[in-house]
């Protein structure tokens, strides 16, 4: 285990202890739960994904999100992660039959087999290369660090990414061609911009509008909206609607009132049917609403006694026209909220730590099908996907932790 895994355990493992104590005296009324309600129920499928071929394994599997034929698209970090940051093992250092990190970009079918895989830095020819970066005469430059992952009504591929230098975003086709970048990469810190992006890390579409709703994100403190067909830049708004400063005190303390500036990373920034846009704060435990314009709505702290890299991670809402629902994953307390998106209660949570199917490991990201199935990948050494399926709308009999595993296999 290196060093750098080993403090984000640590870490985790300290926070988790502490909030254990902490969040039973710090509650905020959205968490309450009350007797009555109903909600989505999910179970998980231990089967999906099937397993992977060409003794491929993933990495920090960092972005979701599902396409009109109910494929799910995953993107993760092939950089060695699934092995503790060594590439140089298994197929690729010679030494062992497996494995090999898989393409960065997969697609599953709705049964859980990979119907494509692509993606990666590439040379002036278009040919693969990693460890060389930059790459000169490269058509576009591949995240340092992959981030989010947006299946445009086309089916065309938006990627963001965290790492140092990406500030820009990729649009691939659907079998990996390369589109356009939107952004200029390698530029600094500045959430004012118009020309480049700050570290992006989830990308939303609104098909009505044909805007894409970058959550800038981990380098900026902003929403920034662009044109879909285009790319062109359009409006951008920082918390409370306010201007971004990056200069700013973001500090945030449990049980006072938060930064006037995002404190970040702005972790997602989803646009729902009804005109509004949910943005998470990650670092501040909040989600923040607003109209499509940039005009502040309401805001609501979710598990404000978290502290480290927050509760409020991603977002997906339900699939009913008026999206009734919205499922938040929360990486740092390792579960899903279920919630009711009229009122902003948590009306239950599912998942705890864990490796077995059902239980997670830093959910990262969340999307649902048509169906109204529920998709999350982990981070860190959870580096996987699961399926949890909908079993309709039920009586909330669990507030915290329910159970997912098949009940007839309890």
């Amino acid at each position: 285990m290196t060093k750098t895994k080993l403090l984000i355990g640590t870490t985790m493992a300290v926070a988790l202890v502490a909030l254990t104590v902490g969040q039973s005296r710090l509650q905020e009324p959205s968490t309450a739960a009350h007797a009555g309600h109903m909600a989505p129920a999910f179970e998980v499928d231990p089967y999906w994904p099937r397993p992977l071929p060409n003794m491929w394994a993933m990495g920090n599997t960092i972005g979701v999100d599902v396409d009109e034929r109910d494929h799910v698209w995953v993107v993760h970090r092939n950089d060695g992660s699934q092995f503790g940051g060594n590439t140089e093992i298994g197929l690729l250092g010679g030494v062992a039959e497996c494995c090999i990190p898989a393409p960065p970009i997969i697609e599953f079918d709705a049964a859980g087999n990979v119907v494509n895989a692509w993606g990666g830095p590439v040379d002036a020819a278009g040919n693969v290369v990693w460890g060389e970066d930059p790459i000169a005469g490269a058509p576009y430059n591949w995240p340092a660090s992959n981030h989010g992952i947006e299946i445009a009504p086309n089916g065309d591929v938006w990627i963001g990414g965290n790492g140092g230098g990406d500030s820009h975003v990729l649009v691939f086709t659907r079998n990996g061609e390369y589109i356009r970048t939107i952004g200029q990469q390698g530029e600094p810190r500045d959430s004012n911009s118009r020309t480049h992006y700050g570290r992006v890390a989830e990308i939303s579409i609104d098909v009505e509008a044909n805007e894409a709703y970058f959550a800038d994100g981990y380098q900026n403190k902003r929403v920034a909206v662009v044109d879909v067909a285009t790319g062109a830049f359009k409006r951008y708004w920082g918390a409370y609607g306010n201007t971004p400063d990056d200069d700013a005190d973001v500090t945030y303390t449990p049980g006072v009132p938060g930064p006037q500036q995002f404190r970040g990373p702005v972790h997602c920034a989803e646009p729902s049917n009804d005109g509004l846009v949910y943005v998470c704060d990650r670092g501040a435990d909040r989600v923040q609403v607003f109209r499509k314009d940039g005009t502040y709505v309401r805001e609501v702290v979710y598990n404000p006694a978290t502290l480290n890299q927050g509760s409020t991670w991603d977002i997906a809402f339900s699939r009913d026209e008026e999206q009734t629902y919205m499922y938040m994953t929360d990486g740092q307390n390792f579960k899903v909220s279920v919630i009711d998106r009229e009122s902003m209660e948590v009306l239950y949570t599912f998942g705890q730590g864990g490796r077995q199917p059902g239980t997670f490991y830093a959910p990262h990201s969340i999307a649902t099908d048509s169906s109204g199935n529920i998709y999350t990948t982990e981070t860190y050494e959870g580096a996987r996907v699961q399926k949890f399926i909908n079993k309709g709308i039920r009586a909330v009999t669990t507030r915290e932790r329910a159970p997912t595993w098949p009940a007839s296999e309890l």
